[in-house]
């Protein structure tokens, strides 16, 4: 408890008490030596408050601010579970891990497609997850693997703490809230549980071909030699999930022809250029390696989420419309090196230039609209963006290279 006060304290938002940090601190002495009340006398939950953040796709996400006080019992909880469960998770499961990166996901796709026979791909997510996770299931999961009554009895009393939103109180019969600092690891425990030891068993017995899988949170792609496979585990996997009060979702789920024949095949068929699927956060694209001509999977970033983020940019500008031009201009370099750092993977050059001529074009708009007598032309801008927006360069390796590196002799998609 001592050891999970500080970080969780000093990074909280408001939650249903509404403390922050500041005026906390004062009472953390005191509730640092509450050690024997968290492990005799069970804490009384407080409700999550009910935020809503925009999705790249234009709808509300609804978020689960929990108390500062439950939000560092859950840190140490989960600090607790996740020693013991690491162990047992799969090693295709990426979210919410310490050590696995979303671009180490990223990287065992590419390798998995690249280095097994792999000519279908299943894109699956399931819909509405965190709302839709039963607590009773939940609850029988966890007591596979932990038996502390009062371990149980604190996720018992978060999972039905209720929700408060705009200073009324709902109860919540499923689902875990989104935000919540111990949500995450009970996600990879029901999804451990209902889809990875599922997957792994339906493989060994089931497949003939190769079955490559990575999940990264509740997105998950699985690629398959045999159509007839792909098609039959789907069936199957729409059963296993209704099984625990879970479905697919219908939009979003897919099964397509992609791999090193994909072109060829669907060329002789008259069917057009192989589809293209998202994971996480990247677009994936039957391509070839323009000298070899060999077969690779190119990556560039989901066009509606790069043009959600210029917009994001566009009104933070605004904002900062009366703010200095060096202010303005740090700010922008911190903004675009970070979005690098993230995208600036092999093939996605392209993506990364429009990136930041967009954003260079917006904070032109926003120095002109500061006068009506505005003399910024773009060839005077010019400068500005040399000095505060960095040029685009690949800062991440190829994914197979990565991957074979840091796993020389184990497979993380099996």
């Amino acid at each position: 408890m001592r050891k999970e006060w500080k970080p969780a304290s000093r990074t909280s938002t408001t939650g249903y008490i509404g403390e922050r940090w500041p005026e906390a601190q004062t009472e953390a002495p005191a509730y640092q030596g509450q050690d024997r009340h968290f492990v005799f006398v069970p804490l009384s939950a407080q409700p999550s408050r009910r935020v809503y953040i925009p999705k790249s796709d234009g709808r509300q996400r609804p978020l689960g601010i929990s108390a500062l006080e439950d939000k560092v019992v859950q840190q140490a909880v989960a600090a607790v579970l996740s020693q013991i469960y690491e162990g047992d998770f799969a090693g295709f499961s990426y979210s919410f891990r310490a050590g696995r990166s979303t671009h180490d996901a990223l990287d065992a796709l590419s390798a998995g497609i690249l280095t097994k026979k792999v000519n279908w791909i299943l894109d699956a997510d399931i819909k509405g997850f965190f709302d839709n996770i039963s607590h009773n299931k939940l609850m029988e999961l966890v007591e596979l693997r932990i038996a502390d009554p009062r371990i149980l009895r604190l996720i018992r009393k978060w999972l039905t703490a209720g929700v408060s939103e705009d200073g009324q109180w709902s109860e919540t019969k499923i689902g875990t809230p989104q935000g919540a600092v111990i949500s995450p690891l009970l996600a990879n425990i029901y999804l451990h549980c209902v889809l990875d030891q599922w997957v792994m068993e339906w493989r060994r017995v089931h497949a003939k071909g190769d079955v490559v899988i990575v999940r990264y949170a509740d997105d998950f792609v699985l690629g398959f030699q045999y159509r007839d496979e792909a098609e039959s585990f789907l069936k199957q996997l729409r059963e296993r999930l209704e099984g625990y009060g879970l479905e697919l979702h219908p939009e979003k789920t897919r099964l397509i022809e992609f791999g090193r024949f994909a072109e060829g095949n669907r060329k002789r068929s008259g069917a057009g250029k192989p589809e293209t699927f998202n994971f996480p956060g990247f677009t994936h694209i039957c391509s070839t390696i323009w000298k070899s001509g060999k077969f690779t999977v190119k990556r560039k970033t989901i066009g509606r989420r790069l043009t959600a983020k210029l917009q994001d940019i566009a009104v933070k500008l605004r904002r900062r419309i009366n703010d200095p031009i060096s202010q303005t201009g740090n700010w922008l370099t911190q903004v675009v090196r970070g979005y690098y750092n993230h995208h600036a993977v092999p093939g996605n050059l392209k993506r990364l230039y429009t990136f930041r001529r967009e954003t260079a074009r917006h904070w032109l708009l926003m120095l002109r609209r500061r006068s009506q007598r505005s003399r910024w032309t773009w060839e005077r801008f010019e400068a500005l963006i040399d000095r505060y927006l960095p040029e685009p360069a690949i800062l991440h390796p190829y994914p197979l290279n990565r991957f074979l590196a840091k796993h020389p002799n184990k497979s993380r998609v099996r």
